[in-house]
């Protein structure tokens, strides 16, 4: 039976009504959790990535990639430390006991960050078995009140606060294979004898001030 075109358009609309129904109740939510928290926040990112990536083929650049998560991700729970997720080429994490603001929980932060420096030459060996160039990286920090978020679509927690935007910003502060950490995070720590603080130049943050940054390395 051959449908008129006044049929055949209701016909869509229905369909176009149905999928609309199905993707309203597929929608992505967020809640928070409405109490914030201090933490220690840390982003390690690869330097160059675009670049090296572009010339390789895709199973090989999927193999880079996986090295470098995987390898990142073993180190971090080693220190207290949770993986809250990939973004792209990076892995964003924290340390859930740094919220008490003992110095177990904040120098686990940064045994950690170190940690994942000081295996730079392990995980370029592992890409070198694979027939892979070695990569760079640099690590980030920062510590200050945060908020706990929830999506609907997964059992996995998120971070929203300014720490974590810091974080980003002054990742590329970082010497390569090196790690910084912020103005907050360092007036915390400062007094800590096993490290050494180096004073690198601050992030403008839109106001006429810029934001401290410290190289951290061990003393």
């Amino acid at each position: 039976m051959t449908l008129s075109l006044d049929e055949t358009q209701k016909k869509s609309e229905k369909t176009i009504d149905k999928k609309q129904f199905v993707m309203t109740n597929s929608d992505y939510m967020v809640a928070f959790s409405g109490m914030a928290k201090s933490y220690c926040v840390g982003i390690v990112d690869i330097v160059s990535s675009t670049k090296i990536s572009s010339e390789m083929n895709e199973l090989q650049w999927c193999k880079y990639y996986e090295i470098f998560l995987n390898s990142m991700a073993k180190i971090i729970p080693r220190f207290g430390g949770v993986v809250i997720k990939n973004q792209g080429d990076s892995l964003l994490y924290y340390f859930p006991e740094s919220s008490r603001s003992t110095k177990y929980g904040l120098m686990s932060c940064i045994e950690c960050s170190l940690s994942l420096i000081e295996n730079h030459d392990a995980v370029c060996s592992i890409m070198k078995k694979e027939g892979l160039p070695c990569l760079n990286y640099r690590v980030s920090a920062d510590y200050g009140k945060m908020v706990i978020m929830n999506s609907n679509n997964t059992t996995s927690v998120d971070l929203i606060g300014p720490p974590v935007n810091m974080c980003a910003k002054i990742n590329h502060l970082a010497n390569t294979n090196g790690f910084v950490i912020g103005g907050d995070f360092y007036q915390n720590i400062k007094d800590l004898k096993d490290y050494k603080f180096s004073n690198k130049d601050g992030f403008s943050i839109g106001l006429k001030y810029s934001y401290p940054v410290y190289s951290v390395t061990r003393a």
